[in-house]
């Protein structure tokens, strides 16, 4: 079987790893685009960007790939799958319109007002009405939570504590375009507390699995300070919060809602619905985002506790088989911890030489910007690796996280000392 993955980062590292060691990848081959140096090992590297739609159909057709899986949300949002599909090939992973669940957090926003999913009060503008937005801000209370419309690369959302910082902030999208047109168009809305947790629900358009659910740590600083980033590490399961019972108001009042609403609209999604969602503390859930794709870097937790046939997972989704694929997952806690360049998310320098990555056994080592230069490794982006531990409890795995994680160095090497405390 040929795979062909698009993206490059840890949690595609991840989802490549998961699907060698798949059953029904037996003796397969992988191919990726522009890999990292860790999935270098793995397959083969196609100097494609995962933007550049056309290439990749045309590599896929002339590879005869038989399933390929998008990681990013860009070439999602771009309709990498609605070409692909219309071409005869197989492919995970929702169409564009379907993607705007991402790609749009006004059409989101919507979507679940219309539908009466939990979320957030809020309002939308556009720089047509940037006025009406700084006299709406101006009688608001804060918190509040101002939102990019279009991607923004995880960097589209602020919490602002005060009026002049939320006037500043909207200024920065407007007029001075820190987001590009993905700035042009936001929302302002109400700032809710409680414990967030990330929960992956892999459907057919129908059906769907959800997997173990994990947390995320957004903040670049410790106890959650800072700066919002792609992500600082995560932890799975999440067993201090999650319940039967609030599992089955997820399900109840998002995920199958969500799908109903979109085929009423006519839009069958198919691939990982994730969503992003905040615990009240009366144990209720609401939605703070949806995204069109599995999560970075919760995938590289959450795939350790399945036992099932990973890739077997994915093709089902696109052959509308998801009722009769059955997920068994071990009973093991996961810890991710995220080695990022210094001043990440900010402006960070590349090419730092990486040391000890040989010495931090017992883990899984996910790269992410990193590239093969000479006889070694070097750094190639914010996020350079994810550090990935498993075991019988969350303390042990966290443990053996930073066990590992503190062999690894590079120039002006940082990572939170927080990642999992929270399940504690």
């Amino acid at each position: 079987m040929k795979v062909f993955i698009i993206g490059n980062g840890g949690r595609e590292h991840a989802i490549a790893e998961k699907i060698s060691n798949s059953q029904s990848f037996y003796k397969g081959i992988l191919y990726f685009t522009r890999p990292n140096a860790g999935m270098e090992t793995l397959g083969h590297g196609v100097d494609i960007k995962p933007s550049d739609l056309n290439l990749l159909l045309k590599f896929a057709i002339e590879k005869g790939i038989d399933f390929t899986v998008v990681g990013p949300e860009q070439p999602l949002a771009l309709g990498i799958t609605d070409l692909f599909r219309s071409n005869g090939l197989k492919i995970f992973g929702p169409g564009s319109t379907a993607a705007m669940i991402e790609s749009s957090k006004i059409f989101a926003k919507e979507l679940m007002k219309e539908a009466g999913i939990p979320t957030a009060d809020f309002r939308a503008f556009g720089k047509e009405s940037f006025n009406e937005a700084l006299n709406y801000i101006r009688h608001l209370s804060h918190p509040v939570v101002i939102k990019a419309d279009g991607l923004a690369a995880g960097k589209g959302v602020v919490i602002s504590e005060s009026e002049p910082e939320s006037l500043r902030y909207i200024d920065s999208l407007v007029n001075q375009k820190v987001h590009s047109v993905a700035g042009e168009r936001f929302i302002v809305e109400s700032f809710l507390r409680g414990e967030e947790i990330s929960v992956f629900a892999v459907t057919d358009g129908l059906d769907y699995i959800v997997l173990p659910v994990a947390q995320d740590h957004k903040r670049i600083g410790e106890n959650d300070i800072g700066p919002n980033t792609g992500g600082m590490g995560a932890y799975t399961p999440v067993s201090k919060v999650v319940t039967a019972e609030l599992m089955r108001k997820i399900e109840d009042r998002i995920i199958r809602k969500t799908l109903e609403s979109l085929n009423k609209s006519g839009i069958v999604y198919k691939g990982c619905l994730y969503c992003g969602l905040l615990i009240d503390e009366n144990n209720n859930p609401y939605v703070i985002e949806f995204n069109c794709r599995f999560g970075d870097p919760e995938t590289q937790a959450v795939l350790q506790l399945i036992e099932s046939d990973f890739l077997q997972l994915l093709v089902a989704s696109e052959n509308e088989e998801i009722k009769n694929y059955e997920l068994v997952c071990n009973s093991k806690s996961a810890c991710n911890v995220v080695a990022v360049s210094g001043g990440y998310p900010g402006d960070y320098e590349k090419d730092k030489r990486i040391s000890g990555l040989d010495e931090a056994t017992g883990c899984k080592i996910f790269h992410a910007g990193t590239k093969l230069s000479g006889d070694g490794v070097v750094t190639n982006g914010g996020r350079v690796l994810s550090v990935t531990a498993t075991e019988d409890s969350l303390h042990e795995a966290i443990k053996k996280a930073y066990n590992c994680i503190e062999k690894i160095k590079f120039e002006k090497m940082y990572f939170r000392k927080d990642i999992g405390k929270k399940g504690l």
